[in-house]
């Protein structure tokens, strides 16, 4: 999106965003806008939906239980849906906000949490996590917002698991090493990253996962890294090296 307007208010929205369009936000939405920033008639803010691209809007009413807004202009093309799929064991409360939030500002495509035995959290609020990643694309001038999937057990995630992508896997247990060689070598394919829980995978699953021709494991260096940080390395070796940071 333009730095030019990134000072104004970016919401995410449902409905089609096209030129003339106008629209009424929710109550959630409308009291952000209305009675937490103050907005007035007249005022801009940017819309996006994943799909139409951003839009500036201007405020033709400020309710705050139904602001109105008008489409102005569109100021940024949609930006291409993301392939980089992205799985990870569950963390508590904040942290797992946290792991939401990175993936969606690495430019992650799909979202997947799950359940290995060592995961830390069994039962999640899918809601929540929509929210979160909603909210991060917001605040990061993301317009692809990733698609969050329900938990899913670690059995069943590689019964169903599509072998044309190669799943980068954080192996805790290999030798300390460059993951540079091995993720250079997947280039061109489509890819995932798979971060295993606190403690790690348990030995009937590390040894699963090995076993697989599609698994492609990676060290991320000499340190142990928690959950959380394992996964920032990890999306950031792959674009760095093979995504869209190149």
């Amino acid at each position: 999106m333009p730095r030019t307007h990134a000072n104004l208010p970016r919401l995410y929205v449902e409905p089609d965003l096209t030129a003339g369009g106008q629209l009424t936000l929710g109550k959630e939405q409308s009291m952000y806008l209305a009675a937490v920033l103050r907005k007035s008639v007249g005022d801009e803010v940017v819309l996006f939906n994943g799909r139409d691209g951003a839009w500036r809007c201007a405020l033709t009413s400020d309710s705050k239980k139904s602001v109105g807004l008008e489409l102005v202009e569109q100021i940024a093309e949609q930006t291409p849906v993301s392939d980089l799929w992205y799985g990870f064991a569950p963390l508590k409360s904040e942290r797992l906000d946290y792991v939401i939030q990175k993936a969606v500002e690495m430019g992650v495509g799909t979202i997947q949490p799950v359940l290995t035995r060592r995961t830390q959290v069994s039962r999640l609020k899918h809601e929540r996590l929509v929210a979160n990643a909603i909210e991060a694309a917001e605040q990061c001038e993301v317009l692809s917002v990733p698609r969050v999937e329900p938990e899913i057990t670690l059995e069943r995630l590689l019964d169903g698991w599509p072998v044309e992508r190669q799943l980068i896997v954080a192996d805790e247990g290999a030798a300390s090493a460059s993951p540079v060689e091995a993720v250079s070598a997947l280039r061109g394919k489509p890819v995932g990253l798979l971060i295993g829980p606190e403690g790690g995978f348990s030995e009937e699953e590390r040894a699963k996962l090995l076993g697989l021709p599609y698994v492609a494991p990676i060290s991320l260096g000499p340190r142990i890294l928690r959950a959380d940080t394992a996964a920032v390395a990890g999306l950031a070796v792959i674009q760095a090296i093979i995504g869209d940071w190149r």
